[in-house]
């Protein structure tokens, strides 16, 4: 299978091999996520079967997709910055994985359009609606730029909330540090339930289910520390 330049989404990606490497990927990082952030996971039965879903989580760090890739029972695409792909090693990983190049300015039509693509497909992609990570790890306000693409392919909407990232690895730290990360899947939002609503009113809703789940990831933490201190 031949692959992509590093500014040039491939819209025929979908197959075993990739399956096969994503899977794999998952595999490899589960295990030391388990043992050095002690990782746990809350209500993954939220995750649909089958189907389109476009996967709305808050961003405490760099480590949220690892943490989410690594976790979903289902093979999943990640939006990723083109500069990410300019650094050879890194650059070879996201194509390997086949992660969609995002240009944040006018030219991000292709990436927009690789990706509705693929949710026509019946695939799964993960986007972090803050739009950057958390300088403090408290949830930013929601932006509605997953709003088009949700009501372009009428995928459910699942969210999620992280906690316990931001202090594994904040934004001014040169590397991770041991820690508890939780992960808290809402319930899932279907087309039917926003198709009436703007996107302020969707952006809002979204907001608001995070910021829900995010307490109950944060009780999680609390409740974990306490425990594994005594």
């Amino acid at each position: 299978m031949s692959r992509p330049s590093s500014n040039t989404p491939n819209s025929s990606r979908r197959g075993p091999v990739i399956d096969f490497s994503q899977g794999f990927v998952r595999w490899c990082f589960r295990i030391p996520f388990l043992i050095l952030w002690r990782v746990r996971v809350h209500r993954l039965e939220n995750f649909p079967a089958d189907g389109p879903l476009i996967l709305l989580a808050n961003h405490q760090s760099n480590i949220d997709p690892m943490i989410v890739g690594a976790i979903s029972p289902k093979p999943i695409n990640y939006l990723a910055k083109q500069s990410l792909f300019e650094f050879l090693p890194l650059g070879w990983f996201l194509r390997w994985n086949d992660c969609i190049p995002i240009q944040r300015d006018s030219n991000a039509i292709g990436g927009i359009k690789e990706t509705l693509k693929r949710l026509k497909k019946k695939e799964r992609v993960l986007i972090f609606p803050e739009g950057s990570r958390s300088p403090d790890g408290r949830l930013q306000p929601i932006k509605g730029g997953f709003c088009t693409l949700a009501r372009r392919t009428k995928s459910p909407l699942l969210p999620i909330a992280l906690d316990g990232a931001w202090q594994v690895y904040p934004r001014q730290a040169k590397f991770p540090r041991l820690g508890n990360i939780q992960v808290v899947f809402g319930d899932p939002i279907p087309y039917e339930q926003y198709e009436s609503l703007s996107d302020a009113d969707l952006s809002a809703l979204v907001q608001e289910r995070i910021a829900k789940i995010l307490v109950e990831a944060q009780a999680h933490v609390k409740m974990s520390r306490m425990q594994h201190h005594r």
